[in-house]
Parts: C-alpha cells; structure tokens; sequence
C-alpha cells in the first residue's frame, strides 16, 4: 500500500477540544478512521512545529487520501495537508523513467 503523511495544525475550536479529550483519544480517532478507509496508521506524533500532528499511514491509493482530507477538512477543528510518500525502491524506479524535458530558455 503507498504510504502518505498527514499533517495538520488546530484551529483555536481544534485545541479547546483536543484540551478536553487528551491526545491519546485523538490518536485512537484518527486509527479508527484510517482503518475505516482500508489503511493501517503506522504512527502519530504531536509536535510544537510548523505542524501540530504527523500521522504516518499506509492507504490503499491516492483518492482515499484525497477522502481521508476531505473528511478532515470538512469536520473543523483542524487544517490538513496530504504528502504522499516514496520509498527507495520507487525513487529508484522513477530515476530509470525516461522523460523528456528542457529548462526554461532552453
């Protein structure tokens, strides 16, 4: 399955609820839904970042990502942004990927 980073940072509503409800809470919420979509949550980190979460998981594709921030966003609380990852392997193969390309003013 490919592997995706979820980042988020709270909203004021989004950290008076995550005040009351404890972070532990939050990280079984976001498993359930994870699981709920067909992906494994591999971690879940709070941060005092740019970002405020990192969520580390494997989805089945890229449009259940699209779903899972869909779902995020329209909840409130918080803003979310998708990253999907790659591994070496797949590097690995993209470098092999003939393409065609030239600079600007080339």
């Amino acid at each position: 399955m490919p592997a995706f980073l979820l980042r988020s940072i709270y909203t004021v509503d989004g950290i008076s609820g995550l005040t009351r409800d404890g972070g532990s809470k939050r990280a079984e919420v976001v498993r359930k839904m994870v699981e709920e979509a067909g992906g494994r949550m591999l971690s879940m980190h709070f941060a005092f970042a740019d970002d405020d979460t990192y969520v580390l998981c494997d989805l089945p594709d890229h449009r259940t990502a699209a779903a899972l921030a869909m779902r995020i966003g329209a909840a409130g609380g918080l803003r979310s942004r998708v990253t999907p990852l790659l591994t070496p392997a797949e590097v690995d193969e993209a470098t092999r990927t003939p393409t065609d390309y030239s600079a600007p003013g080339d």
